[in-house]
């Protein structure tokens, strides 16, 4: 929903891309989070030198999502109003 302000231009809302990477990247990092914290094996962490990459690249994406939003939030994109058409006088009827 984009809203009106005084200098001719308006906010882009929920088209603004920025919020589109957001929610792809915030779905990404919630699901490899919760794999993380639940079907990690032990094996897979002996594979990775005991470090929990799923969990740590969960939150960094949840990170990254939560940077996006703020920036989005914090600096909207300002969309011009097209200039209304000049009406041409009308021609009178014959």
């Amino acid at each position: 929903m984009a809203t009106e302000s005084t200098s001719g231009t308006r906010r882009a809302g929920a088209f603004d891309i920025r919020l589109i990477i957001a929610l792809l990247m915030g779905v990404y990092g919630l699901v490899i989070t919760i794999m993380g914290l639940t079907v990690t094996s032990d094996e897979e962490l002996a594979k990775a030198d005991g470090l929990n990459i799923n969990l740590w690249a969960g939150i960094g994406m949840l990170v990254f999502t939560l940077l996006f939003v703020l920036w989005a939030r914090l600096r909207p994109l300002q969309v011009p109003e097209p200039e209304p058409a000049a009406e041409e006088p009308s021609k009178p009827t014959e």
